[in-house]
């Protein structure tokens, strides 16, 4: 699954395969969502609202975070293709994991920070 992990400046030192130029970020993320059907933005306020910010009518986002406040936020930037879940991102991943391995699910494009 291809993914981008992109850094801030706040990084003390960044995990393997993370790009620390905005800029290259910036086109990276662009390049990953062309076709996609959909984008889950997992627990990162910023990035998902970047990614938000940039992705064109028509493809579902499932926005999860613990906190209400970004889930809303997320979930009101004027798409109906927008679903919001309030909860803990690792017990949502985990029943993530347990429905795909039961059913076949189209392709998923990864973008995180």
């Amino acid at each position: 699954m291809p993914f981008a992990l992109a850094g801030s400046i706040r990084d003390d030192g960044p995990l393997p395969d993370t790009i620390t130029d905005t800029v290259v970020a910036q086109q990276e993320y662009a390049r990953l969502l062309h076709g996609a059907d959909m984008i889950l933005m997992l627990s990162s306020m910023l990035h998902s609202i970047g990614v938000g910010n940039m992705t064109p009518a028509g493809v579902q986002i499932v926005c999860v975070d613990i906190n209400p406040a970004v889930v809303t936020k997320l979930c009101d930037r004027g798409s109906v293709e927008s679903l919001g879940v309030v909860t803990d991102v690792g017990l949502f991943l985990n029943l993530l994991v347990q429905q795909l391995n039961q059913q076949t699910v189209p392709k998923l494009t990864q973008i995180s920070g």
